[in-house]
C-alpha cells in the first residue's frame, strides 16, 4: 500500500525500492547497516578489522627506519585505528589518509556484492543454496583476480576484486552450519583451490526440519555434513533443506520454514542470530587469512601498495618534449631529483613514479616503476626534440597518466603549448574525479617567443581553458610563468606537494575591493599562501592586526619567495590562529591559494541509503544526481593524532555546500555521528532540492576542536551534481528497451565505483557489456559515445537516449578482445553521456575496469601431498585480532579463541603453489 500511494515526486524512491525489495543475503553490508541492527558486526568491519591487523603484523615483523620498534602491549587494551598505527610507526601526525581510502574501497566493493544485481542474487557468490565447490571455485578466481590486478599495478581493480573475495569468505561462515557443526577455526580448505571440499551435504540428504518463529536455535536436523540455506526463489528449494531465512526470504516460508543465516544479532533477519558473534569470529579469523595469503604471495612492499599502507603519495609527470622544452625540462629533471634525494627512505618517499613524455602528434609511452633510479635514468633520457606545431596532445598524455597513476596522487604537467585535443576535456575532467589526483599545470607561454615553437595559426587568448577546467575540477593549479623562473617555480610547488591540505577561502576567488579570508586553527602547521598572475600588490594580515606586504625576504609573518608574476609566501610556525586576511590588486583575476600541514582531514562518498530489505546499507555513488536524495558519508582523519592523548576529540557539526565559480553558498546541512565517534564518522542527508541542478560545488567542514575554537576543512577536490545515473559493467544477457520508471528493471549500483559481474577477458573473445541510464529529474537528450584503453574494438547499439523525468534505458556493447592482448593486463573502459543542446549540463562519464586473464593452471583443485595447516614460523608473541588486542570494534566474540592464541608471526600456508 505504501508503494502504490506514492505521489509522482517520490517516483525516484520507486526506481530504489525496486533494488530495496529485490533478493540478497549475507552479513549486513557496512556500518549505515547498523541502524537497523545496532549491535551486529558487519562486512566493513571484518574487512577493516582484519586489514588492520595484518598491518600491525607487518609493521611489527618490520621495524620503521630510523624509529623504534613497535610493541604489541602498547596496543593491548585500546581500539585498534589506522590513525594510531599510522602514528607509532610513521611518526606523529603521518597521514592515514590513503590507507584509509583503500580500506573504504575494499569494504564498498564488499558491501556493494548485496546491491549489484549481477552478484546479489548469485547463490555461488555468497556459499547459499548448498553450492559450496562453486562458491570456493569462485572465491578463489577472486582472490587471482585481485593478485593479477595488483602485479598490474591497477590498485583500484585490485581492491574491488578483494571486496567481492573477501564478502564471499565471510557469508560462508553465515550462510552455512559450519558454526553449528562445532567448529572453532576457520575452514582448512576453503582458501587453498588444491583441496577438495568434503563431507558436503547431497541433494537428496534433508537438512532442516520445520521452525515457525523468527528465531530457529534447534531446526538443523542432527548430522555432520556441510549445508548452507537456500535464499528466495531463484534456484527453489527442494524439499528437507535449510532456507538462509529472515523476513526477506521468499523461501522460509515454504516448509520447512525458518532458516540458518547468522548475519545479525536481530531475529527478524537471521533465525540464527544467537550465533552471530561465532560466525563473526570465524569470518574475521578467515579474512586474516586471506590477507597474509595476499600478503605471502605479493610480497611486503607489493601488499603496503595493494592497501596504500603509507602516508606518501605517487610522483607523475606528464612532459612536453618539443624543442621549445628544453627548460622545461630540465626543471622537471631537478624537481624530480630534489624530491627523490629529499623523501628516499623517509615515510615520505614516492611509492610509485609514473612518467608520460607528449609532443605533436605523438604521445606517450608511460614509464611506470617503484625504483627512484629507473625513474631518474628514464627521465633523464628525455631531451627536447624538434620543433612541433602548437597546440600539442597535452591531455591525451594526461590522460595516459591518469590511468596508471594511483589514486590521491599529485600529477605534474609541462608544456608550453595549448592542447590539440581539447575535446577530451571533460573526460579528462571527470578520470582526475574518478581517481581522486591533484593536476597542477606549470606553463611556459611566452608571446614573445618565436624561436623553437612554430605555430600554424593565430591562436585564441583563451586555449589554455582546457587547462583551467581540468585543474579546476582535480583541486589543483594552472601557473603561468617564464624559463628563467621554471626551475624555481617548480621547486616551490614540488616543496609543497605531500600532505598539505588547502584552507578554503572566502570568497574563494579575489574580488575587488574584498580580502579573502581564511580561518587557521591550532592544528595547522606549514602554512603556505601562494599568489600568482598579473599582481600589482597585496598584504597579508594576522588575527592581531600584523601585517606583511609583498616585499621578498623576512617579514614579519614568514619569508616570502618572488619569482616573476609568481609569489609563494611560508608563515612562521605556530601561525596565529583565528581569521586572516589577503589583500590583493591585480589586473584580472588572479590566483590565490593557502595550504597548510595537517593530519585532521576527510574523505568523503555519496550513496543512497537502504533501510529496508535484508541488507540496508548504502549504494554506492561516486558523484551525486540530480534529483535523487543522496546521503554523505564523511570520515575523519587524523583524530587520533589531535594534541596530548586525554585532550577532547575534535567535532564537525555541519557540511557546507557551495557553488564552484561563484562561491556562493547552496546549503549547510548538520552532520550526524555514524557508530563510534573514534573512527570518526559523520553523515548528512542531501535532499533532492539541494542537487537538483547539475554542476559543480565544493564541501567544507565547520566545526570545533576540543577547546572550542573553530575549525574549518575543504574537500580537496570539488564534487559535480551529474544529470543522469550512468552505469557499465558485464553482463549476459543482450538487451536494449526504455520504460518508465514504475516499471523498469531493477536499479543497479553505479559503475563508478564498481567492478560488474565476476569473470574475466579471454584473449581472442568478444563480451557483452551492458549500459544503463536513468534520469531522475528533467528530460535529457544525450548522445553516448565510449572509449576503450588499450584501443580494443568496442561497438554499441545505442547512441543516443531521449529520457522522460524518471525514465531508464539500457542498451548493449560488446567488447572485443584480440589474439594478441597481454594476458594478465587491466582494460579500462569509458562511457560518456553528453547532453545535447536542449540538455545542458555537464556530461557523465562511466568507468569499467575488466582484466584478461591468462588460463589458470589445469590441476587447480588437484589435492597436494602436503598439509594446508598453518605452518608456524616465529616464536613471538601472537598477533590478535583487535577485538582481543583492544575494545575493538566488532566486540569481544574472540577472547575464548584458543587456536589464535597460539598463533604466532605471519602465517605462511602450504597449497599456495596452485595459486
Amino acid at each position: 500500500a505504501r508503494v502504490s500511494a506514492l505521489c509522482p515526486m517520490d517516483t525516484p524512491t520507486l526506481l530504489l525500492l525496486q533494488l530495496l525489495l529485490a533478493p540478497a543475503a549475507s552479513f549486513l553490508p557496512s556500518i549505515w547497516s547498523l541502524l537497523a541492527a545496532p549491535s551486529s558486526i558487519t562486512h566493513q568491519d571484518l574487512t577493516e578489522e582484519a586489514a588492520l591487523n595484518v598491518t600491525l603484523q607487518l609493521f611489527l615483523e618490520q621495524p620503521p627506519p630510523g624509529r623504534p620498534p613497535l610493541r604489541l602491549e602498547d596496543f593491548l587494551g585500546r581500539t585498534l585505528l589506522a590513525d594510531d598505527l599510522f602514528a607509532a610507526y610513521f611518526g606523529p601526525g603521518a597521514p592515514s589518509r590513503r590507507f584509509r581510502a583503500a580500506l573504504g574501497e575494499v569494504s564498498r566493493a564488499n558491501a556493494a556484492q548485496d546491491f549489484l544485481s549481477t552478484s546479489k542474487n548469485d547463490p555461488d557468490l555468497h556459499f547459499d543454496a548448498e553450492r559450496l565447490v562453486q562458491g570456493r571455485r569462485r572465491l578463489v578466481g577472486a582472490l587471482r583476480e585481485t593478485l593479477v590486478a595488483a602485479r598490474a599495478l591497477d590498485h583500484t581493480l585490485a581492491r574491488q576484486r578483494l571486496g567481492a573475495a573477501l564478502h564471499a569468505l565471510q557469508d560462508f561462515y553465515s550462510h552455512s552450519n559450519w558454526v553449528e557443526l562445532g567448529k572453532q577455526q576457520p575452514h582448512p580448505h576453503l582458501l587453498w583451490p588444491r583441496h577438495e571440499l568434503r563431507s558436503l551435504a547431497q541433494a537428496g540428504d534433508p537438512t532442516c526440519s520445520d521452525c515457525g518463529e523468527s528465531s530457529c536455535p534447534g531446526n538443523l536436523l542432527g548430522f555432520t555434513l556441510l549445508t548452507s540455506g537456500y535464499f528466495g526463489t531463484h534456484p527453489s528449494k527442494p524439499p528437507g533443506k535449510c532456507s538462509h531465512g529472515g523476513h526477506f526470504d521468499r523461501s522460509s516460508s515454504q516448509p520447512p520454514r525458518g532458516g540458518i543465516n547468522k548475519d545479525s544479532t536481530s531475529p527478524g533477519f537471521s533465525p540464527h542470530h544467537m550465533l552471530h558473534l561465532q560466525a563473526a569470529n570465524l569470518a574475521l579469523l578467515a579474512s586474516i587469512q586471506a590477507f597474509s595469503l595476499l600478503r605471502s604471495r605479493l610480497g611486503d612492499r607489493g601488499f603496503l601498495r595493494l592497501l596504500d599502507i603509507t602516508p606518501a603519495s605517487s610522483l607523475s609527470f606528464v612532459l612536453d618534449t618539443t624543442g621549445s622544452m628544453g627548460e622545461e625540462i630540465n626543471a622537471a629533471k631537478i624537481q624530480a631529483r630534489r624530491i627523490v634525494e629529499q623523501r628516499r627512505g623517509s615515510p615520505m618517499e614516492p611509492v610509485h613514479y609514473i612518467l608520460v613524455p607528449f609532443h605533436d602528434p605523438g604521445f606517450g609511452p608511460v614509464f611506470t616503476t617503484s625504483d627512484p633510479d629507473s625513474f631518474w635514468q628514464q627521465l633523464n633520457e628525455i631531451h627536447a626534440l624538434g620543433g612541433g606545431d602548437e597546440p600539442e596532445m597535452c591531455l591525451s598524455a594526461l590522460e595516459l597518466a591518469l590511468l596508471h597513476t594511483p589514486p590521491l596522487s599529485d600529477i605534474f604537467v609541462f608544456t608550453d603549448a595549448s592542447p590539440k585535443d581539447a575535446f577530451l576535456t571533460h573526460r579528462v575532467e571527470s578520470l582526475t574525479q574518478e581517481r581522486r589526483c591533484r593536476v597542477t599545470f606549470l606553463v611556459t607561454e611566452d608571446p614573445s617567443r618565436v624561436q623553437g615553437r612554430a605555430r600554424r595559426e593565430i591562436l585564441s587568448p583563451l586555449r589554455f581553458e582546457p587547462y583551467e577546467v581540468v585543474a579546476l575540477a582535480s583541486g589543483g593549479e594552472v601557473i603561468f610563468t617564464k624559463d628563467q623562473h621554471i626551475q624555481d617555480v617548480a621547486a616551490s610547488i614540488g616543496d609543497s606537494m605531500p600532505d598539505l591540505v588547502t584552507l578554503p577561502l572566502e570568497p574563494p576567488v579575489v574580488v575587488p575591493g574584498r580580502p579573502l579570508v581564511f580561518s587557521v586553527d591550532g592544528l595547522l602547521r606549514r602554512v603556505t599562501v601562494r599568489i600568482h598572475r598579473e599582481v600589482s600588490s597585496f598584504w597579508i594580515k594576522n588575527p592581531a592586526g600584523i601585517s606583511q606586504g609583498q616585499e621578498e625576504g623576512e617579514g614579519p609573518l614568514g619569508h616570502t619567495h618572488h619569482f616573476g608574476q609568481f609569489w609563494m609566501v611560508t608563515i612562521n610556525d605556530p601561525p596565529e590562529t583565528g581569521t586572516w586576511e589577503i589583500h590583493v590588486t591585480a589586473k584580472g583575476i588572479p590566483r590565490v591559494r593557502v595550504q597548510a600541514q595537517t593530519s585532521l582531514d576527510f574523505l568523503f562518498h555519496f550513496g543512497i541509503p537502504m533501510e529496508d530489505g535484508p541488507h540496508p546499507g548504502l549504494y554506492p555513488l561516486i558523484q551525486p544526481v540530480a534529483g535523487l536524495q543522496t546521503q554523505l558519508l564523511i570520515e575523519v582523519t587524523g583524530l587520533g593524532s589531535r594534541g596530548n592523548p586525554g585532550d577532547p576529540l575534535p567535532h564537525f557539526s555541519h557540511v557546507v555546500l557551495r557553488g564552484l565559480r561563484e562561491g556562493a553558498e547552496l546549503g549547510r546541512v548538520p552532520l550526524e555521528p555514524v557508530g563510534h565517534r573514534e573512527r570518526g564518522l559523520l553523515a548528512a542527508s542531501l535532499p533532492p532540492t539541494l542537487l537538483s541542478t547539475a554542476g559543480p560545488f565544493s564541501l567544507e567542514l565547520i566545526g570545533q576542536d576540543g577547546g572550542g575554537r573553530g575549525l574549518h576543512r575543504a574537500a580537496p577536490q570539488p564534487c559535480t551534481v551529474v544529470p543522469v545515473l550512468l552505469e557499465v559493467r558485464r553482463k549476459r544477457k543482450v538487451q536494449l528497451g526504455m520504460e518508465r520508471a514504475g516499471v523498469a528493471p531493477p536499479l543497479t549500483c553505479p559503475p563508478l565505483q564498481l567492478n560488474g559481474p565476476p569473470g574475466f577477458l579471454d584473449p581472442g573473445s568478444k563480451a557483452p557489456l551492458s549500459l544503463r541510464i536513468v534520469s531522475f529529474s528533467g528530460p535529457q537528450d544525450l548522445d553516448l559515445r565510449t572509449f576503450v584503453n588499450p584501443s580494443f574494438a568496442l561497438t554499441s547499439n545505442l547512441s543516443r537516449v531521449c529520457l522522460e523525468p524518471n525514465e531508464s534505458a539500457w542498451g548493449s556493447l560488446w567488447l572485443e578482445v584480440p589474439d594478441s592482448a597481454a594476458p594478465d593486463s587491466v582494460v579500462t573502459v569509458i562511457v560518456t553521456a553528453t547532453g545535447r543542446e536542449a540538455s545542458p549540463g555537464p556530461p557523465t562519464h562511466a568507468f569499467l575496469r575488466l582484466l584478461v586473464l591468462a588460463p589458470a593452471p589445469q590441476d587447480q583443485l588437484a589435492a597436494p601431498a602436503y598439509s594446508s595447516e598453518p605452518v608456524l614460523t616465529t616464536s613471538s608473541p601472537a598477533i590478535l585480532p583487535s577485538t582481543l588486542a583492544t575494545r575493538g570494534r566488532a566486540g569481544g566474540g574472540l577472547v575464548s579463541n584458543p587456536w589464535w592464541g597460539t598463533v604466532g608471526g605471519m602465517l605462511l600456508l602450504s597449497g599456495l603453489v596452485s595459486w
